[in-house]
């Protein structure tokens, strides 16, 4: 049996007749930026979320990209100032703080919820920090009274990075409805995936969507007038009428990943391989199932021969990587820990039981 980590092409062919019809209906109308198929996903997706506002965009990175930017503009945040980020997160993270010229502020996460350890998060902020990016890393939500507190207290916007967790709740609401403004991914692996590169910026604040919008757009309100040196960030038509479709699924598709991660927690049994927490079901939409070994490599190599099929999730951390080398000496332990340790085993809302089984008796067997 060959275990395949995200059987794609599986995903999308339960959608298929549909996705064709859009496809055609799309090609018929002759409209294919900012039409019908965008408004229909904003109003479909502000209704899940149960936010106000929803601006798609052309892809995750440059949503986060967006909203610091736009904060730029607004005069909450200028250049030099800091923003507080998990040290473990994918690098579309940093990269978005530092394309608008802050400087991000590295801290460890939590080893048991693979989050930003928010109780390290004070201690970090200094009279330059204007903000902290919480990560919902790997599907589970990252929020609690605490950092709700310190932003107050301290005057600091929240963005999430929303795109692994969307459909999780913290106390009934959805996770990109949490803080101040969120950036959401639909790249195709995503539990809410695009067949191409997609995103959106999602929040309740009017100004910020204003502003948002218009540099996502040239920097333009008006045609042929810029009032911002913008960017060109839009979805497709295309794209914006398959996420709607795919967001009716989204809730089951959920639902399943959940009964995967709660039969993997439950019944691997293996004193070398370290499982994930499992937390209150709604906080986690498992959009990856991630293990942890002091032998990855060893493990690595006897699931490719068993033909289950593995991904790192992330084998460097950012303040490693040769583009980000001024923070290479920073100490982060937990952080190099996980990256050395971590394994992502196969997750999806297509897995057959006998896979989910097969996964399960050769991890045991290990």
């Amino acid at each position: 049996m060959k275990v395949k980590f995200l059987d794609l092409q599986k995903i999308n062919q339960l959608y298929a007749d549909s996705l064709k019809k859009e496809v055609n209906d799309v090609i018929d109308s002759g409209w294919f930026l900012n039409g019908g198929c965008n408004k229909k996903f904003e109003e479909n997706l502000s209704n899940y979320i149960g936010v106000k506002h929803v601006i798609p965009v052309a892809n995750g990175l440059d949503a986060l990209r967006l909203i610091i930017r736009s904060y730029k503009e607004l005069g909450f945040f200028k250049e030099g100032d800091e923003l507080i980020v998990p040290a473990n997160t994918y690098i579309a993270s940093i990269l978005a703080i530092t394309d608008n010229g802050l400087i991000p502020k590295f801290v460890d996460p939590d080893p048991q919820t693979f989050n930003i350890d928010i109780s390290k998060i004070e201690s970090s902020i200094t009279e330059r920090t204007k903000g902290i990016l919480v990560v919902h890393l790997y599907g589970r939500v990252c929020w609690s009274k605490t950092l709700e507190s310190l932003a107050e207290k301290y005057n600091l916007k929240i963005i999430e990075d929303n795109a692994q967790a969307i459909g999780a709740e913290w106390n009934s609401i959805k996770s990109g409805n949490l803080g101040d403004a969120a950036g959401f991914s639909f790249y195709p692996g995503k539990n809410l995936g695009a067949l191409g590169d997609s995103g959106a910026v999602v929040t309740n604040d009017d100004s910020l969507a204003k502003v948002v919008r218009a540099i996502a757009n040239y920097g333009s309100y008006e045609k042929y007038i810029n009032e911002f040196q913008g960017l060109n960030s839009r979805m497709d038509e295309v794209q914006a009428a398959f996420l709607s479709i795919k967001l009716f699924g989204l809730e089951n598709d959920n639902r399943k990943r959940n009964v995967i991660a709660k039969k993997y927690i439950e019944s691997i049994h293996n004193s070398k391989i370290v499982l994930p927490e499992y937390p209150n079901e709604l906080e986690h939409v498992w959009h990856l199932f991630v293990i942890r070994s002091k032998n990855r490599e060893d493990l690595v190599q006897y699931l490719k021969e068993k033909s289950i099929e593995t991904l790192i999730h992330y084998p460097i951390p950012p303040h490693k990587q040769q583009c980000y080398n001024q923070y290479s000496n920073l100490n982060l332990p937990i952080t190099i820990e996980l990256s050395n340790e971590v394994l992502s085993i196969p997750i999806s809302p297509v897995l057959t039981d006998e896979e989910v089984d097969f996964v399960i008796d050769t991890l045991n067997a290990w």
